[in-house]
Protein backbone atom coordinates (compact mmCIF):
# COMPACT_ATOMS: atom_id res chain seq x y z
CA UNK A 1 0.00 0.00 0.00
CA UNK A 2 0.87 3.26 -0.88
CA UNK A 3 0.60 6.43 1.82
CA UNK A 4 -2.03 8.00 -0.91
CA UNK A 5 -4.08 4.78 -0.57
CA UNK A 6 -3.97 5.54 2.97
CA UNK A 7 -4.81 9.22 3.08
CA UNK A 8 -7.88 8.27 0.05
CA UNK A 9 -8.98 5.39 2.49
CA UNK A 10 -8.92 7.69 5.61
CA UNK A 11 -10.98 10.50 3.69
CA UNK A 12 -13.26 7.70 3.11
CA UNK A 13 -13.92 6.88 6.46
CA UNK A 14 -14.83 10.88 7.18
CA UNK A 15 -12.04 12.80 8.48
CA UNK A 16 -11.37 16.35 6.97
CA UNK A 17 -9.03 19.05 7.13
CA UNK A 18 -9.10 20.62 10.59
CA UNK A 19 -10.16 17.57 12.23
CA UNK A 20 -8.86 16.45 15.94
CA UNK A 21 -8.28 12.63 16.31
CA UNK A 22 -7.43 10.01 19.00
CA UNK A 23 -5.27 7.35 16.89
CA UNK A 24 -5.55 3.57 17.90
CA UNK A 25 -3.96 1.52 15.77
CA UNK A 26 -1.65 -1.84 14.93
CA UNK A 27 0.51 -1.10 11.62
CA UNK A 28 0.93 -4.30 10.65
CA UNK A 29 -2.60 -4.70 10.04
CA UNK A 30 -2.44 -2.40 7.32
CA UNK A 31 -0.76 -5.02 5.29
CA UNK A 32 2.52 -3.55 3.79
CA UNK A 33 2.42 -0.13 4.02
CA UNK A 34 5.58 1.47 1.70
CA UNK A 35 7.39 3.75 4.22
CA UNK A 36 6.24 2.27 7.22
CA UNK A 37 5.27 4.02 10.38
CA UNK A 38 6.68 7.60 9.14
CA UNK A 39 4.35 7.25 6.11
CA UNK A 40 0.98 6.16 8.38
CA UNK A 41 1.54 9.06 10.87
CA UNK A 42 2.34 11.26 7.46
CA UNK A 43 -0.79 10.09 5.90
CA UNK A 44 -3.10 11.21 9.31
CA UNK A 45 -1.14 14.91 9.12
CA UNK A 46 -2.00 15.39 5.29
CA UNK A 47 -5.46 14.38 5.94
CA UNK A 48 -6.40 16.84 8.76
CA UNK A 49 -3.79 19.26 7.61
CA UNK A 50 -2.14 22.32 9.77
CA UNK A 51 -4.68 22.97 11.36
CA UNK A 52 -6.21 19.36 12.39
CA UNK A 53 -4.21 17.48 15.40
CA UNK A 54 -3.13 14.28 15.53
CA UNK A 55 -2.87 12.59 19.16
CA UNK A 56 -2.00 9.09 20.56
CA UNK A 57 -1.95 7.71 23.44
CA UNK A 58 1.82 7.35 24.60
CA UNK A 59 2.45 6.00 28.14
CA UNK A 60 3.13 2.52 26.62
CA UNK A 61 5.26 1.60 24.02
CA UNK A 62 4.50 0.83 20.44
CA UNK A 63 5.58 1.59 17.04
CA UNK A 64 2.96 4.53 16.06
CA UNK A 65 3.12 5.91 19.58
CA UNK A 66 6.63 6.11 19.49
CA UNK A 67 7.08 7.78 16.31
CA UNK A 68 4.64 10.49 16.93
CA UNK A 69 5.99 11.31 20.83
CA UNK A 70 9.64 11.43 19.54
CA UNK A 71 8.38 13.35 16.21
CA UNK A 72 10.23 16.72 17.08
CA UNK A 73 6.65 18.75 16.20
CA UNK A 74 5.39 16.56 18.97
CA UNK A 75 3.67 17.82 22.08
CA UNK A 76 3.39 15.33 24.83
CA UNK A 77 1.34 15.47 28.25
CA UNK A 78 3.15 15.87 31.83
CA UNK A 79 1.62 13.03 34.09
CA UNK A 80 2.51 10.40 35.82
CA UNK A 81 0.72 7.64 33.41
CA UNK A 82 -1.93 7.76 30.64
CA UNK A 83 0.28 10.58 28.56
CA UNK A 84 -0.76 11.18 25.05
CA UNK A 85 1.48 12.64 22.86
CA UNK A 86 0.17 15.19 19.78
CA UNK A 87 0.75 17.24 16.65
CA UNK A 88 -1.01 19.69 15.07
CA UNK A 89 -2.87 22.50 15.70
CA UNK A 90 -4.51 21.48 19.31
CA UNK A 91 -1.77 19.58 20.69
CA UNK A 92 -0.60 22.62 23.19
CA UNK A 93 -4.10 22.79 24.28
CA UNK A 94 -5.01 19.28 24.57
CA UNK A 95 -1.53 18.09 26.43
CA UNK A 96 -1.42 21.30 28.95
CA UNK A 97 -1.54 20.59 32.77
CA UNK A 98 -2.28 16.66 32.59
CA UNK A 99 -0.22 16.36 35.96
CA UNK A 100 -2.84 18.92 37.58
CA UNK A 101 -5.89 16.83 36.86
CA UNK A 102 -7.61 14.21 39.29
CA UNK A 103 -7.90 11.35 37.16
CA UNK A 104 -5.97 10.37 34.70
CA UNK A 105 -8.65 10.27 31.77
CA UNK A 106 -11.85 12.32 32.81
CA UNK A 107 -12.19 16.14 33.86
CA UNK A 108 -9.66 18.35 32.53
CA UNK A 109 -7.50 15.40 30.63
CA UNK A 110 -6.49 15.26 26.99
CA UNK A 111 -9.54 12.84 26.15
CA UNK A 112 -12.09 14.66 27.22
CA UNK A 113 -10.36 18.25 25.93
CA UNK A 114 -10.41 16.44 22.55
CA UNK A 115 -14.35 15.06 23.13
CA UNK A 116 -15.48 18.66 24.00
CA UNK A 117 -13.24 20.15 20.91
CA UNK A 118 -15.49 17.72 18.59
CA UNK A 119 -12.66 15.68 18.14
CA UNK A 120 -12.95 11.83 16.83
CA UNK A 121 -11.53 8.59 18.08
CA UNK A 122 -10.08 6.02 15.20
CA UNK A 123 -9.51 2.62 16.14
CA UNK A 124 -7.00 1.71 12.60
CA UNK A 125 -6.95 -2.71 12.87
CA UNK A 126 -7.55 -2.88 16.27
CA UNK A 127 -10.78 -3.14 18.43
CA UNK A 128 -12.60 -1.28 21.57
CA UNK A 129 -10.26 -3.04 23.92
CA UNK A 130 -7.44 -0.63 23.03
CA UNK A 131 -9.88 2.47 23.26
CA UNK A 132 -8.61 4.79 26.23
CA UNK A 133 -11.58 6.70 25.92
CA UNK A 134 -13.63 3.77 27.62
CA UNK A 135 -11.50 4.53 30.74
CA UNK A 136 -12.76 8.18 31.09
CA UNK A 137 -16.07 6.73 31.12
CA UNK A 138 -15.72 4.37 33.99
CA UNK A 139 -13.77 7.89 35.80
CA UNK A 140 -16.35 10.12 35.14
CA UNK A 141 -19.07 7.15 36.47
CA UNK A 142 -16.37 7.33 39.88
CA UNK A 143 -17.28 3.36 39.72
CA UNK A 144 -16.24 1.86 43.36
CA UNK A 145 -13.60 -0.93 41.41
CA UNK A 146 -11.52 1.89 40.47
CA UNK A 147 -8.63 2.61 42.61
CA UNK A 148 -6.04 5.21 43.16
CA UNK A 149 -2.12 5.09 41.58
CA UNK A 150 0.92 5.00 43.67
CA UNK A 151 2.33 8.79 44.45
CA UNK A 152 4.72 9.30 42.05
CA UNK A 153 7.56 12.15 41.57
CA UNK A 154 7.51 13.80 37.99
CA UNK A 155 8.74 16.81 36.33
CA UNK A 156 6.52 19.34 35.29
CA UNK A 157 6.81 22.80 34.09
CA UNK A 158 6.65 24.42 37.75
CA UNK A 159 9.27 21.63 38.92
CA UNK A 160 9.43 18.42 40.11
CA UNK A 161 5.94 17.52 42.03
CA UNK A 162 4.66 14.34 43.26
CA UNK A 163 1.39 13.31 42.37
CA UNK A 164 -1.05 10.36 41.79
CA UNK A 165 -4.53 10.13 39.82
CA UNK A 166 -8.15 9.13 41.20
CA UNK A 167 -10.42 6.32 39.86
CA UNK A 168 -7.69 4.52 37.82
CA UNK A 169 -8.76 1.57 36.17
CA UNK A 170 -7.18 -1.80 37.13
CA UNK A 171 -6.90 -5.59 35.36
CA UNK A 172 -9.64 -7.26 32.86
CA UNK A 173 -11.98 -5.24 30.97
CA UNK A 174 -14.88 -7.09 28.40
CA UNK A 175 -14.95 -3.32 26.17
CA UNK A 176 -15.26 -5.74 22.61
CA UNK A 177 -18.36 -6.38 22.65
CA UNK A 178 -19.38 -2.22 23.21
CA UNK A 179 -19.49 -2.17 19.05
CA UNK A 180 -22.89 -2.54 19.23
CA UNK A 181 -23.94 0.41 21.73
CA UNK A 182 -22.58 2.86 19.18
CA UNK A 183 -23.77 1.36 16.06
CA UNK A 184 -26.00 4.39 14.89
CA UNK A 185 -22.67 6.67 15.46
CA UNK A 186 -19.74 4.85 14.58
CA UNK A 187 -18.60 4.37 10.63
CA UNK A 188 -16.48 1.26 9.85
CA UNK A 189 -14.76 0.79 6.38
CA UNK A 190 -11.87 -1.50 5.30
CA UNK A 191 -8.95 0.40 4.26
CA UNK A 192 -5.98 -2.19 3.32
CA UNK A 193 -6.45 -4.92 4.90
CA UNK A 194 -7.66 -3.05 8.22
CA UNK A 195 -10.84 -2.70 9.82
CA UNK A 196 -11.53 1.47 10.78
CA UNK A 197 -13.65 2.91 12.82
CA UNK A 198 -14.41 6.12 13.58
CA UNK A 199 -16.35 7.85 16.28
CA UNK A 200 -17.13 11.09 17.61
CA UNK A 201 -15.21 10.94 20.77
CA UNK A 202 -18.28 13.16 22.61
CA UNK A 203 -20.46 10.59 21.23
CA UNK A 204 -18.87 7.41 22.54
CA UNK A 205 -18.89 9.20 26.23
CA UNK A 206 -22.50 9.78 26.41
CA UNK A 207 -23.43 6.87 25.33
CA UNK A 208 -21.51 5.01 27.18
CA UNK A 209 -22.14 7.04 30.30
CA UNK A 210 -25.70 6.52 29.63
CA UNK A 211 -25.32 2.85 29.40
CA UNK A 212 -22.59 2.93 32.98
CA UNK A 213 -25.55 4.68 34.94
CA UNK A 214 -27.90 1.83 33.99
CA UNK A 215 -25.35 -0.81 34.65
CA UNK A 216 -22.60 -0.03 36.39
CA UNK A 217 -20.83 -3.86 35.10
CA UNK A 218 -21.23 -2.73 31.51
CA UNK A 219 -17.52 -2.99 30.84
CA UNK A 220 -16.99 -6.10 33.17
CA UNK A 221 -17.32 -9.88 31.79
CA UNK A 222 -19.68 -12.44 32.89
CA UNK A 223 -17.02 -15.23 32.72
CA UNK A 224 -17.23 -16.39 36.05
CA UNK A 225 -13.57 -18.37 35.54
CA UNK A 226 -12.27 -14.16 35.37
CA UNK A 227 -11.03 -13.62 38.70
CA UNK A 228 -10.72 -9.77 38.20
CA UNK A 229 -14.31 -9.51 36.83
CA UNK A 230 -15.50 -11.52 39.34
CA UNK A 231 -13.72 -9.03 41.75
CA UNK A 232 -14.59 -5.85 40.26
CA UNK A 233 -18.47 -7.20 40.15
CA UNK A 234 -18.03 -7.77 44.11
CA UNK A 235 -16.88 -4.10 44.54
CA UNK A 236 -19.83 -2.88 42.78
CA UNK A 237 -22.30 -5.08 45.20
CA UNK A 238 -20.17 -3.34 48.12
CA UNK A 239 -20.93 -0.10 46.78
CA UNK A 240 -24.49 -0.96 46.21
CA UNK A 241 -25.30 -2.69 49.76
CA UNK A 242 -23.83 0.61 51.29
CA UNK A 243 -26.74 2.54 50.18
CA UNK A 244 -29.06 0.60 51.63
CA UNK A 245 -29.60 0.03 55.55
CA UNK A 246 -30.13 -3.59 56.24
CA UNK A 247 -27.27 -5.80 56.32
CA UNK A 248 -27.12 -8.90 54.01
CA UNK A 249 -26.04 -12.33 55.15
CA UNK A 250 -25.58 -15.54 54.06
CA UNK A 251 -26.14 -18.60 55.71
CA UNK A 252 -23.52 -21.00 56.02
CA UNK A 253 -24.93 -23.36 54.20
CA UNK A 254 -25.77 -21.66 51.18
CA UNK A 255 -22.42 -20.46 51.05
CA UNK A 256 -20.90 -23.40 50.76
CA UNK A 257 -20.18 -27.14 52.28
CA UNK A 258 -16.54 -25.92 53.46
CA UNK A 259 -15.27 -22.78 55.32
CA UNK A 260 -12.73 -21.98 52.37
CA UNK A 261 -15.53 -22.74 49.90
CA UNK A 262 -17.71 -20.39 51.69
CA UNK A 263 -15.38 -17.59 51.62
CA UNK A 264 -14.81 -17.85 48.31
CA UNK A 265 -18.43 -17.51 47.36
CA UNK A 266 -19.22 -14.80 49.75
CA UNK A 267 -16.44 -12.76 48.31
CA UNK A 268 -17.51 -13.02 44.88
CA UNK A 269 -21.03 -12.34 45.91
CA UNK A 270 -20.04 -9.16 47.97
CA UNK A 271 -21.25 -10.64 50.98
CA UNK A 272 -19.18 -9.61 54.39
CA UNK A 273 -21.63 -11.56 56.80
CA UNK A 274 -22.45 -15.14 57.47
CA UNK A 275 -24.86 -17.36 59.57
CA UNK A 276 -23.28 -20.29 60.61
CA UNK A 277 -25.59 -23.20 60.58
CA UNK A 278 -24.23 -26.35 58.89
CA UNK A 279 -20.79 -26.95 58.58
CA UNK A 280 -19.77 -30.15 55.94
CA UNK A 281 -23.39 -30.98 56.42
CA UNK A 282 -23.32 -30.97 60.05
CA UNK A 283 -25.90 -29.07 62.23
CA UNK A 284 -23.50 -26.39 64.02
CA UNK A 285 -24.95 -27.67 67.13
CA UNK A 286 -22.92 -30.91 66.94
CA UNK A 287 -19.70 -29.42 66.31
CA UNK A 288 -17.53 -29.72 69.28
CA UNK A 289 -16.35 -27.00 70.68
CA UNK A 290 -12.67 -26.88 69.23
CA UNK A 291 -13.84 -27.23 65.90
CA UNK A 292 -16.66 -24.48 66.33
CA UNK A 293 -14.26 -22.36 67.31
CA UNK A 294 -12.15 -22.95 65.07
CA UNK A 295 -14.66 -22.84 61.78
CA UNK A 296 -15.92 -19.33 63.40
CA UNK A 297 -11.25 -18.13 63.36
CA UNK A 298 -11.23 -19.22 59.81
CA UNK A 299 -13.86 -17.27 59.12
CA UNK A 300 -13.32 -14.42 60.57
CA UNK A 301 -9.63 -14.63 58.71
CA UNK A 302 -11.44 -14.89 55.79
CA UNK A 303 -13.34 -11.58 55.72
CA UNK A 304 -16.13 -13.09 56.98
CA UNK A 305 -18.37 -11.61 60.19
CA UNK A 306 -20.12 -14.54 61.62
CA UNK A 307 -23.36 -12.67 62.76
CA UNK A 308 -25.00 -15.53 64.81
CA UNK A 309 -24.94 -19.63 64.66
CA UNK A 310 -28.19 -21.10 64.01
CA UNK A 311 -29.79 -24.01 64.93
CA UNK A 312 -32.70 -26.40 62.96
CA UNK A 313 -33.63 -27.86 66.49
CA UNK A 314 -33.35 -26.60 70.32
CA UNK A 315 -30.49 -28.57 71.36
CA UNK A 316 -30.23 -31.43 74.26
CA UNK A 317 -28.03 -30.14 76.23
CA UNK A 318 -28.05 -26.36 75.81
CA UNK A 319 -26.57 -25.24 78.77
CA UNK A 320 -23.50 -26.81 77.24
CA UNK A 321 -24.08 -25.38 73.72
CA UNK A 322 -24.52 -21.82 75.47
CA UNK A 323 -21.52 -22.08 76.97
CA UNK A 324 -19.53 -23.22 73.47
CA UNK A 325 -21.18 -20.71 71.36
CA UNK A 326 -19.79 -17.74 73.97
CA UNK A 327 -16.52 -19.85 74.20
CA UNK A 328 -15.98 -18.92 69.83
CA UNK A 329 -16.78 -15.39 70.85
CA UNK A 330 -20.24 -15.25 68.41
CA UNK A 331 -23.11 -13.31 70.99
CA UNK A 332 -26.28 -14.20 68.97
CA UNK A 333 -28.37 -17.37 68.72
CA UNK A 334 -30.78 -18.12 66.15
CA UNK A 335 -33.12 -21.33 67.75
CA UNK A 336 -36.65 -21.85 66.34
CA UNK A 337 -39.44 -21.08 68.53
CA UNK A 338 -40.64 -23.70 70.94
CA UNK A 339 -41.85 -24.56 74.15
CA UNK A 340 -38.98 -24.14 75.70
CA UNK A 341 -38.15 -20.77 75.12
CA UNK A 342 -38.51 -19.70 78.94
CA UNK A 343 -35.28 -22.35 80.06
CA UNK A 344 -33.60 -21.04 76.88
CA UNK A 345 -34.07 -17.26 77.66
CA UNK A 346 -32.90 -17.85 81.06
CA UNK A 347 -29.33 -19.48 80.01
CA UNK A 348 -29.04 -17.32 77.97
CA UNK A 349 -29.54 -14.36 79.82
CA UNK A 350 -26.71 -16.34 82.39
CA UNK A 351 -24.32 -16.39 79.25
CA UNK A 352 -24.70 -12.89 78.20
CA UNK A 353 -26.02 -13.97 75.11
CA UNK A 354 -28.69 -12.94 72.49
CA UNK A 355 -31.36 -14.70 71.51
CA UNK A 356 -33.27 -14.29 68.28
CA UNK A 357 -36.31 -17.25 67.57
CA UNK A 358 -37.67 -18.20 64.15
CA UNK A 359 -41.13 -19.34 63.32
CA UNK A 360 -41.47 -22.97 62.44
CA UNK A 361 -44.38 -24.57 61.79
CA UNK A 362 -46.19 -21.61 64.10
CA UNK A 363 -49.13 -19.89 62.85
CA UNK A 364 -48.61 -16.28 62.62
CA UNK A 365 -51.05 -15.28 65.63
CA UNK A 366 -49.35 -18.04 67.83
CA UNK A 367 -45.89 -16.86 67.72
CA UNK A 368 -47.62 -13.50 68.21
CA UNK A 369 -48.63 -14.89 71.67
CA UNK A 370 -45.45 -16.36 72.48
CA UNK A 371 -43.35 -13.64 71.79
CA UNK A 372 -45.50 -11.21 73.89
CA UNK A 373 -45.57 -13.84 77.07
CA UNK A 374 -41.95 -13.91 77.04
CA UNK A 375 -41.66 -9.94 76.74
CA UNK A 376 -44.54 -10.13 79.51
CA UNK A 377 -42.14 -12.34 81.70
CA UNK A 378 -38.99 -9.89 81.07
CA UNK A 379 -37.10 -11.88 78.64
CA UNK A 380 -35.99 -9.46 75.70
CA UNK A 381 -35.81 -11.49 72.62
CA UNK A 382 -35.67 -10.90 68.67
CA UNK A 383 -37.33 -12.48 65.84
CA UNK A 384 -36.53 -13.60 62.68
CA UNK A 385 -39.72 -13.69 60.57
CA UNK A 386 -39.46 -16.44 58.08
CA UNK A 387 -41.83 -15.93 55.33
CA UNK A 388 -41.01 -19.28 53.31
CA UNK A 389 -42.20 -21.46 56.90
CA UNK A 390 -45.12 -19.00 57.41
CA UNK A 391 -46.58 -19.64 53.69
CA UNK A 392 -46.05 -23.63 54.49
CA UNK A 393 -48.44 -22.84 57.61
CA UNK A 394 -50.71 -21.85 55.16
CA UNK A 395 -50.82 -18.12 55.76
CA UNK A 396 -50.03 -14.94 53.76
CA UNK A 397 -47.14 -13.83 55.10
CA UNK A 398 -47.47 -10.38 53.66
CA UNK A 399 -50.79 -9.61 53.70
CA UNK A 400 -51.47 -11.57 56.88
CA UNK A 401 -49.06 -12.41 59.28
CA UNK A 402 -47.09 -8.85 58.79
CA UNK A 403 -49.62 -7.16 60.52
CA UNK A 404 -49.31 -9.47 64.08
CA UNK A 405 -47.65 -8.15 66.89
CA UNK A 406 -44.88 -10.49 66.10
CA UNK A 407 -43.41 -7.68 63.72
CA UNK A 408 -42.43 -5.76 67.05
CA UNK A 409 -39.93 -8.20 67.73
CA UNK A 410 -38.68 -8.46 64.14
CA UNK A 411 -34.87 -7.96 63.82
CA UNK A 412 -34.25 -10.23 61.06
CA UNK A 413 -35.88 -11.72 57.73
CA UNK A 414 -35.17 -15.17 56.36
CA UNK A 415 -34.79 -14.79 52.70
CA UNK A 416 -36.18 -17.54 51.18
CA UNK A 417 -39.39 -18.61 49.90
CA UNK A 418 -41.64 -21.60 49.27
CA UNK A 419 -45.22 -23.12 47.91
CA UNK A 420 -47.50 -23.84 49.97
CA UNK A 421 -47.43 -27.46 49.51
CA UNK A 422 -44.15 -27.09 51.58
CA UNK A 423 -41.70 -26.47 48.48
CA UNK A 424 -38.70 -24.65 48.17
CA UNK A 425 -38.76 -21.90 45.13
CA UNK A 426 -36.56 -19.19 44.02
CA UNK A 427 -37.09 -15.78 45.33
CA UNK A 428 -40.75 -13.98 43.84
CA UNK A 429 -41.56 -17.43 42.77
CA UNK A 430 -43.58 -18.57 45.80
CA UNK A 431 -45.98 -17.85 48.18
CA UNK A 432 -44.13 -16.22 50.74
CA UNK A 433 -44.22 -12.62 49.20
CA UNK A 434 -40.94 -11.76 49.74
CA UNK A 435 -40.42 -9.06 47.20
CA UNK A 436 -43.42 -7.70 49.19
CA UNK A 437 -41.63 -7.42 52.43
CA UNK A 438 -38.42 -6.66 51.73
CA UNK A 439 -39.94 -3.78 49.88
CA UNK A 440 -41.74 -2.74 52.84
CA UNK A 441 -38.64 -3.10 55.15
CA UNK A 442 -36.75 -0.68 52.67
CA UNK A 443 -39.43 1.71 53.43
CA UNK A 444 -38.60 1.91 57.00
CA UNK A 445 -34.92 1.98 56.46
CA UNK A 446 -34.94 -1.69 58.24
CA UNK A 447 -31.68 -1.94 60.07
CA UNK A 448 -31.48 -5.51 60.95
CA UNK A 449 -30.33 -8.44 58.75
CA UNK A 450 -31.51 -9.94 55.27
CA UNK A 451 -30.53 -13.76 55.27
CA UNK A 452 -30.23 -15.30 52.66
CA UNK A 453 -31.69 -18.40 53.70
CA UNK A 454 -30.99 -22.40 53.48
CA UNK A 455 -34.20 -22.89 51.34
CA UNK A 456 -32.40 -21.63 48.56
CA UNK A 457 -30.17 -24.01 48.21
CA UNK A 458 -33.07 -25.77 45.56
CA UNK A 459 -32.69 -23.27 43.30
CA UNK A 460 -29.09 -22.50 42.73
CA UNK A 461 -25.83 -21.20 44.31
CA UNK A 462 -25.11 -18.29 46.65
CA UNK A 463 -24.25 -16.67 43.05
CA UNK A 464 -27.64 -16.85 41.57
CA UNK A 465 -29.59 -16.03 44.93
CA UNK A 466 -27.74 -12.49 45.20
CA UNK A 467 -28.10 -11.65 41.73
CA UNK A 468 -32.00 -12.82 41.94
CA UNK A 469 -31.97 -10.81 45.34
CA UNK A 470 -29.97 -7.50 44.20
CA UNK A 471 -32.51 -7.62 40.47
CA UNK A 472 -35.81 -7.82 43.08
CA UNK A 473 -34.37 -4.91 44.92
CA UNK A 474 -33.50 -2.59 41.34
CA UNK A 475 -36.72 -3.13 40.28
CA UNK A 476 -39.19 -2.25 43.65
Amino acid sequence: MKREELETGLRGLGLEKGDIVLLHSALSSLGNLEGGVGSLVEAFLNVLGKEGTLVVPSFTAGIVPDAVKNDPRAVVSVAPTAQVAAIGAKAKEICADHWKCETAHAEGTPYLKLADLGGYICLLGVDQDRNTTLHSVEALLRLPYLSETSPKEIDTPEGKVTTSFKYFPGPHRDFIGLDKLFSEKIKTVVIGNAVARLIKSKDLVDISVAAGKKNPAFVLCDNPACDDCVRQRAQLRVARLKEEKFTLVSSAVLAGRYVPEMIENCKAAAIEHIELDYVQGKPVQFLSAEALQKQVEELNAGGLKVTALKTCAVPADMPAFLAKTKACGVARLVLPLTFEAEAVMKSAKENNLEILFYNLGLSGKATSDKLLSLNEAGFECGFVFHAANFARAGEHPFLGTFKTRCRRFMKQLEVADALYDCRDVGLARGNAEIKELVSILRCSSFAGNLVLGEGLRATGSLKDATERFWDLVDNM
